[in-house]
């Protein structure tokens, strides 16, 4: 009789489950400070709350596949209809579903890094090969490299992702790239995470219009602060739409997560007080940092920070075990372009921020 682990597929095997030991940490000790998954530090509106009780109530029930409120991305972004969105448990099942769409063992997927690592580990379970293609690092500042992007493309390419902007440098891509790219024929995910920290005039939505193979990618977990609820969605042709919808799980995204983020999508002011908020403090991180001698800040449009203080003398984790001793959970980066000076936070509090601040510049031997 044959063992079972003769039975498991061989592009699966001996893939651990995903756990976030960050966030396992901060569940544990709540009194940590919560600065390193990209999470947004303000609660959900009023208004997102009273639709979260309101539907709690009605638990009970299956929900439907969401017409409500596909049909509000779609008008949000200006495409046809409900049927040019796919909604799912977080943009996590929006990629898992997008790459058993084009993914076979043994394709490749492109993408472009440092980037998020949802498309390594969701590629890699589907036996993709992960082709990376680095960003360009000139005078202390993260470029895309469009033409790299295009020249590392075979016979095997199924599908090319890019973030935009990019986590974790938080800089966007020229709009003219993504044409060139979108060109090629092949499929192509455009991951808008956190575009609404920039406002949707930096989406590129509207190549959905010409291109049938680009695709739209965003998330509730980030500027809507509701990375508890599970909310993600993809807008892309609508042929596109029903193929790729073929592979969901019915009733995969819950009653409650589906009429929060309708909430928060009427929610207009509350977006833009968190959106205020958010990128004040970016500045306040930013500016606080100007005057460290060696010490590289990455310009970002979204609810993180990326630093490189390799020419201080001083590594990236040395950075993150001080301000462990105070409380604070920052994210480190691999060592790249030569430094092991990487490391990025989340925007906090506003009393989490200066206690950053603080922290860090008191490693470095700065005044506060």
């Amino acid at each position: 009789m044959k063992k079972i682990e003769e039975y498991y597929a061989p592009w699966v095997k001996g893939i651990p489950m995903y756990i976030s030991d960050h966030i396992e940490k901060a569940w544990r000790d709540p009194s940590l400070h919560r600065m390193m998954s990209n999470e947004n530090p303000l609660p959900p509106s009023d208004k997102v709350l009273e639709a979260m009780v309101k539907y709690a109530k009605m638990a009970n029930r299956y929900p439907d596949q969401g017409l409500v409120v596909r049909g509000k991305i779609a008008e949000m972004n200006n495409v046809d209809g409900p049927g040019n969105v796919m909604i799912g448990n977080g943009s996590s099942e929006v990629y898992d579903n997008i790459f058993r769409m084009f993914l076979e063992p043994g394709d490749e997927v492109i993408q472009h890094t440092p980037c998020f690592g949802i498309y390594g580990l969701r590629g890699t379970l589907l036996g993709g090969k992960m082709v990376s293609v680095p960003m360009i690092y000139k005078d202390h500042k993260m470029e895309y490299d469009p033409e790299a992007i295009i020249k590392a493309v075979t016979d095997k390419t199924k599908i090319i992702v890019v973030a935009n902007p990019n986590n974790p440098t938080g800089n966007f891509m020229d709009a003219k790239h993504f044409i060139t790219i979108a060109e090629l024929g092949i499929p192509f995910v455009v991951d808008e995470a956190y575009v609404e920290y920039a406002g949707l005039g930096m989406s590129q939505v509207q190549l959905t219009k010409k291109y049938k193979n680009v695709l739209i990618t965003r998330t509730l977990s980030k500027a809507y602060g509701l990375a508890g609820m599970r909310f993600g969605y993809t807008i892309a042709d609508k042929e596109v739409i029903d193929q790729i919808a073929g592979s969901l799980l019915p009733w995969n995204v819950g009653t409650i997560p589906m009429w929060a983020a309708l909430a928060a999508f009427e929610d207009e002011e509350g977006l833009a007080e968190r959106v205020k908020f958010n990128n004040s403090e970016v500045d306040f991180i930013c500016e606080s940092f100007s005057d460290i001698p060696g010490f590289y800040i990455m310009n970002s449009k979204a609810n993180y920070i990326l630093f490189d203080c390799g020419e201080t003398g001083k590594t990236g984790k040395e950075v993150l075990a001080y301000a462990e001793t105070k409380g604070i959970i920052l994210r480190g980066e691999s060592k790249k372009y030569g430094s092991d000076g990487w490391f990025r936070v989340t925007i906090g509090s506003k009393e989490e921020n200066r206690l950053f601040v603080d922290t860090v510049r008191e490693f470095f031997g700065m005044k506060k």
